[in-house]
């Protein structure tokens, strides 16, 4: 079913565009499970929500609906459909009384995560929430090298801001993303553990005290 930006042009799901070491003992393998990245996390944020820990949601679309089929009385079918204005990031929620906003990117890339995979409403959201303070952050999946990563919003919005300038990159290295990020493994509980990682952003955001992030 295509879905459409409030401009016309047609929605790609850029996601699918374009994840320290366990110890053996302790490794979990989901290379065959089929999940996509964003059923990992709802399967993460509903265990974080069950026990208590945190309170994170993805975000609904804000569709029109243009066009629908009933092949059946008791069934319909939406073959057509618009984004009403442009979608902000993925997921928000609360940990531990901080707000959380982030975005969750897969890429088949092995050396960098493309910029492209963003839009400048998403970045603009984000320059936004790291204004008043927010967490804000996007769940990053190499899919080839089976690596995810916890990427905080402040260095993807100077990469954003820089790619058009003359020493500025159209993505970020791999080598950038491991010294500024926080890698994070598969678990059994949940499956992506990300909020271990968050925690460690928390704490550099803390340190950091009275500096303001995104302008």
């Amino acid at each position: 079913m295509p879905f459409h930006y409030p401009n016309g042009k047609l929605y790609l799901n850029d996601a699918k565009d374009n994840p320290k070491k366990q110890p053996k003992n302790q490794e979990v393998r989901f290379d065959n499970r089929g999940m996509s990245l964003e059923e990992e996390i709802n399967e993460s944020n509903r265990y974080y929500l069950a026990h208590d820990i945190a309170v994170v949601y993805k975000k609904p679309l804000p569709i029109q609906i243009v066009k629908v089929d009933y092949p059946k009385r008791s069934a319909a079918v939406i073959k057509e459909a618009y984004f009403r204005k442009p979608s902000t990031t993925d997921y928000n929620g609360v940990y531990k009384g901080y707000y959380l906003d982030f975005e969750a990117k897969e890429t088949k890339n092995k050396a960098s995560f493309p910029l492209k995979n963003f839009h400048q409403h998403q970045i603009e959201h984000m320059r936004h929430c790291l204004r008043q303070d927010g967490i804000c952050f996007v769940i990053i999946r190499f899919v080839s090298l089976k690596r995810l990563f916890v990427y905080p919003a402040t260095p993807l919005i100077r990469a954003w801001d820089t790619q058009e300038t003359v020493q500025g990159r159209k993505s970020i290295p791999l080598k950038t993303i491991e010294t500024e990020g926080f890698e994070i493994h598969y678990a059994l509980n949940p499956l992506i553990p990300y909020l271990s990682a968050v925690e460690q952003l928390i704490h550099y955001l803390e340190s950091r005290k009275g500096v303001h992030y995104g302008n």
